[in-house]
């Protein structure tokens, strides 16, 4: 069962300002020819649909998906899609967080799309994270879980060092029965039993659990967005930017 339609932002439907406002400004930093990350989840399927749109009106683009749904959504609205072969970079992702720290580190995953979000990630020039105020945090796991993708024979394996790490792994779960990514994978949600002190007590956490034999990828999304695109419910959007 995939979970890559999950919810990544808080923010309402289509319709509500805070949507609309910013996938307004997302779509401005599109221009004609470009070759975009197509996220997943409520925003980026809104940004999509509204890509979609501008697509009909003669807009030049091409999509990269991170998720079968992300990919269903694209073809039914005709936005041409490329594979990512060794001579594709893309000139932006647009995409959401569960979590955004101050220096714009993120958590992302709670969707189950990351594996995939951070491969279209690293090939782009350029991340652009669409979020309502509710993911902004001060210190990353605060909202409760940092996802872990792991192969399912090293479940207990993973669980046992993740443990020892300072985290109490939850294996994902939906109408009692695990969770598998579009990659057949299943995820470890890990609760931080401390804070997360700062973005280099992250690194040292991310190091730690790539490390460790069957896992995949983590929720940990540090360094990759290049700005934070925030919407708010009267229809203003504020925007965060990486400090040089």
């Amino acid at each position: 069962m995939s979970e890559t339609s999950g919810k990544f932002l808080a923010l309402g439907g289509a319709d509500d300002p805070a949507v609309k406002a910013v996938v307004a400004r997302a779509l401005e930093l599109v221009s004609d020819g470009a070759r975009i990350g197509l996220g997943s989840g409520r925003a980026s399927h809104a940004f999509i649909k509204a890509l979609g749109a501008r697509v009909q009106q003669g807009l030049r683009v091409q999509g990269v998906p991170t998720s079968v749904s992300s990919e269903h959504l694209a073809l039914e609205l005709s936005i041409p899609l490329i594979d990512l072969t060794e001579d594709i970079e893309l000139d932006l992702t647009i995409d959401g967080a569960d979590e955004v720290a101050p220096n714009l580190d993120l958590v992302k995953g709670w969707g189950g799309a990351l594996v995939r979000e951070r491969v279209v990630a690293s090939a782009s020039k350029r991340q652009i994270i669409l979020v309502g105020p509710e993911k902004l945090v001060q210190t990353l796991g605060e909202r409760g879980r940092i996802p872990v993708e792991v192969i399912p024979l090293a479940v207990g394996l993973v669980t046992r060092k993740l443990k020892k790490l300072g985290l109490a792994p939850k294996i994902r779960q939906k109408d009692g029965r695990d969770v598998v990514t579009d990659n057949g994978n299943v995820i470890l949600d890990c609760a931080p039993l401390k804070v997360i002190s700062d973005g280099r007590a992250a690194r040292e956490l991310e190091a730690r659990i790539l490390e460790m034999a069957g896992v995949v990828d983590t929720g940990l999304f540090l360094g990759t967005a290049e700005r934070v695109l925030i919407g708010n419910k009267d229809g203003s959007v504020d925007e965060r930017v990486v400090k040089s």
